[in-house]
């Protein structure tokens, strides 16, 4: 065949005979088609080359840079199969579809694309160089197409600026890391971030499955999907994150923690925020999630966190005493750390040093002495408290309460003048006090070390723009807790959806609180080892507010409504 080809050449005027044995020579040593051969020696051009091959096979020539195709052309094939091929969609007209192809002895693969397409295919031969233009000139536009689909439907806008700050790469896998480079990549992480900030989500994931990547924004605790990339996008979004987050990119096996920090114009207004990225590796790819730590959100004063007045006052009489131990309790996400944050922010002064030891630290907090627990190298709660004690301090917050060791040095610093804050994981307030004698904590230390425990939750505030009022039965509101007199004359509000709250109805969270000073009746309740269910019952004989009872003033106050209550109160 390459013989022939050459023949062609040399009848058709294009090279001498003698550049023919030449070309053939060289083909020998350094192997390769001989047109490819004849063209690096300068002996002939690309389109001589086509021209002789047209003529040798009988397949017409098409300019494609004079070629004007249609979209709906374009659409019949996807990028990967023109590239796959080297082929390009020229026309369509009845059920003959028009391909331009660059290598003749490869016709046998237009069987395939009859196949794909379901049109009779009609070859036309061009040269290399035009189809790599045409591809780049038409699917470029298509993936440009495709791109801007997807930051639609991230709700992306052009009004945000975003930085990556101290940005460092790890990782030696080229590949990965060109892909983490990639245009489309980028501009797809750069937009999952900034609408992220722009519609106040505390979180993204990122999810791969078999055939698609789901993106999710928590948004004032409830999870909603936003978009589902295409796959092709899989490993350069998860190689991209992974690169800004310190992360080893080549790692896909285990799972990884990282930090990143950024800056963003938003409405004209510089933002800083710090990002908490964890993966973990799922059957499909890694999953990856991120927790977005914006420090402008952190709620410092306590008067807006949702405290009834009287639960305030007994809560900020606590954080005064000189020593003694306030615990917050609930689940995870129930606002525990800003609640805690709140309380230190408050009684920070110069005349007081305040020491924390979280894990992790969220938010930085000026004129507080903050320490990271690294468990790798023995850093642990434990150890820096230990530290903390030579320290002089005045306040010690431990982030959270997590074995016998933490709990007993906690204890024991509260009862030697220091005032203690910390975090329990409990369903209500008097159950933090069973928790702590389950932890191996003797009864009389705990009752003489406790002084207050805070149980919260947190439930979505109705949206203001949307806020309408709802018929509600009494008999329903009964059901739930109010008085037959607040049953029959409350007023019950909803919202609606608006763009606001992206047709949420909710904007905003705020605690339900449920406080507990720790006063002589019920520290003697400890003493005799009594059940949480008898702490509970004396605690409210005292004037204590539930969970359920500040749930229902919020109800009855239009702040929130009656589903929100129900799912986080009991």
């Amino acid at each position: 065949m390459a013989f022939r080809l050459g023949e062609l050449l040399e009848k058709m005027s294009f090279i001498t005979q003698k550049q023919l044995d030449e070309a053939l020579k060289t083909q020998t040593i350094e192997g390769g088609r001989i047109g490819e051969t004849l063209v690096r020696m300068g002996l002939t051009t690309e389109q001589g080359i086509y021209e002789a091959l047209s003529k040798q096979f009988g397949i017409p020539m098409i300019n494609l840079e004079n070629t004007k195709i249609d979209e709906d052309v374009i659409s019949l094939l996807p990028l990967h199969t023109v590239r796959r091929y080297n082929i390009m969609p020229v026309r369509k007209k009845g059920n003959i579809l028009t391909i331009a192809i660059v290598d003749p002895t490869k016709i046998f693969d237009l069987k395939e694309i009859k196949i794909f397409t379901g049109y009779d295919i009609e070859p036309l031969l061009t040269s290399e160089t035009e189809i790599a233009a045409a591809i780049e000139k038409y699917y470029g536009t298509t993936h440009n197409l495709e791109l801007k689909k997807l930051m639609d439907d991230l709700g992306a806008t052009d009004n945000v600026s975003l930085e990556i700050i101290e940005e460092e790469e790890t990782g030696d896998v080229a590949k990965l890391e060109s892909d983490a480079k990639q245009p489309p990549v980028v501009q797809i992480v750069n937009h999952m971030f900034t609408e992220a900030i722009k519609k106040g989500a505390s979180d993204i994931h990122i999810e791969p499955y078999e055939n698609e990547v789901r993106i999710r924004y928590r948004i004032d605790g409830v999870l909603y999907e936003i978009i589902k990339l295409p796959l092709k996008y899989k490993d350069g979004v998860s190689s991209r994150i992974k690169v800004l987050s310190r992360m080893d990119i080549a790692e896909k096996r285990l799972p990884q923690d990282g930090r990143i920090k950024i800056q963003m114009k938003l409405d004209g207004r510089m933002k800083s925020l710090d990002i908490r990225v964890s993966s973990t590796p799922t059957l499909f790819g890694e999953k990856i999630v991120m927790r977005l730590l914006d420090k402008e959100g952190l709620m410092l004063d306590m008067r807006r966190l949702g405290f009834e007045p009287e639960s305030l006052n007994n809560f900020e009489e606590a954080i005064f005493k000189p020593w003694g131990m306030v615990l917050v309790t609930g689940p995870t996400g129930s606002g525990k750390t800003n609640t805690l944050y709140s309380a230190i922010g408050r009684i920070n002064t110069p005349e007081v040093n305040i020491m924390t030891v979280e894990d992790p630290v969220e938010f930085n907090i000026n004129g507080i002495n903050q320490v990271q627990v690294q468990e790798g190298i023995g850093l642990s709660f434990a150890s820096v408290l230990r530290s903390f004690l030579r320290q002089d301090p005045n306040v010690i917050l431990v982030g959270e309460i997590r074995d016998n060791e933490t709990a007993e040095i906690a204890v024991k610093a509260s009862l030697t003048g220091h005032l203690v804050l910390s975090t329990l994981h409990t369903n209500d307030a008097p159950s933090a006090i069973t928790r702590l004698v389950d932890m191996g904590i003797d009864s009389f230390l705990v009752a003489t070390s406790v002084i207050l425990i805070a149980a919260q939750r947190l439930v979505r505030k109705i949206c203001p723009e949307c806020k309408e009022e709802m018929a509600h039965p009494p008999r329903a509101l009964m059901n739930i807790g109010f008085s037959e007199e607040d049953a029959n004359t409350v007023r019950i509000y909803k919202g609606n959806g608006c763009s606001r709250c992206n047709n949420t109805g909710y904007k905003g969270r705020i605690g339900l609180f449920e406080i507990m000073p720790v006063t002589p009746p019920i520290r003697e309740l400890v003493f005799t080892h009594a059940n949480a269910s008898e702490m509970r019952r004396k605690a409210i004989e005292e004037g204590m507010i539930t969970l359920r009872q500040s749930g229902l003033i919020k109800i009855k106050n239009g702040v929130t409504t009656i589903e929100e209550v129900i799912r986080e109160t009991f």
